[in-house]
Parts: structure tokens; sequence; C-alpha cells
């Protein structure tokens, strides 16, 4: 895995083990729609080349919390088209986590 994310840092820790880090510590990693895309690339890439991969471990950065949910702050100024289409990305990019066939480890 090669790719570079706004949101995320992926490292490849050899024999198919990848962390997978959440990154926005200035807002405790919240997911914002640049993330959910972020979310979704990079599991639709596992889920494309699932041998390629043996685990991967997600966590997030900083020390004030894994992920706080929502970027309620970005959605503050959506429309309801705009929140539309956010909340079709995160349901394809929660589905394609949930759908993942490599394990996947919260390090929480």
């Amino acid at each position: 895995m090669d790719r570079s994310y706004e949101t995320l840092n992926v490292e490849n820790k050899g024999e198919g083990l990848v962390l997978l880090t959440l990154n926005r510590p200035q807002v405790a990693n919240a997911m914002n729609t640049q993330m959910g895309r972020d979310l979704l690339d990079f599991f639709g890439e596992v889920n494309g080349d699932p041998l390629a991969y043996r685990c991967i471990v997600m966590t997030g950065s900083g020390d004030k919390a894994f992920c706080a949910g929502g970027d309620l702050k970005e959605r503050l100024g959506m429309t309801d088209e705009q929140w539309q289409a956010q909340h079709l990305l995160f349901e394809r990019a929660i589905r394609a986590f949930i759908g993942c066939p490599v394990p996947v480890i919260g390090a929480i």
C-alpha cells in the first residue's frame, strides 16, 4: 500500500500488517467528509486485494480520543443536499469497513 491520504496515516509494517491511524488530532479525530472519502478509498483498496494483507490495526493520533464521532462543526454549514451526500459517503465507507475480509483490530 503506497497511497497517502489527507486524514489517515497508513504504515506498512511488513508481512501484511498495516497500521491505520486516524489523523485529525486537533479535533479528536472527528470524522469529516474527507475522512469518509479516505476511509472508503483505503478499505476499497484492501477489499480489492485482500490476500495482500493479513491484519489492519486501526488507531487514532493524539492523546485526546480514538475518534470523537462525526465532525459536527463541519455539518453546521451544510445544506440538506450536502448532508445527505455526506451520509451516503459515510454509509459506503462503513459498509466497506464492515465487509473487509481482513481482520481489523482497534488499538484504542
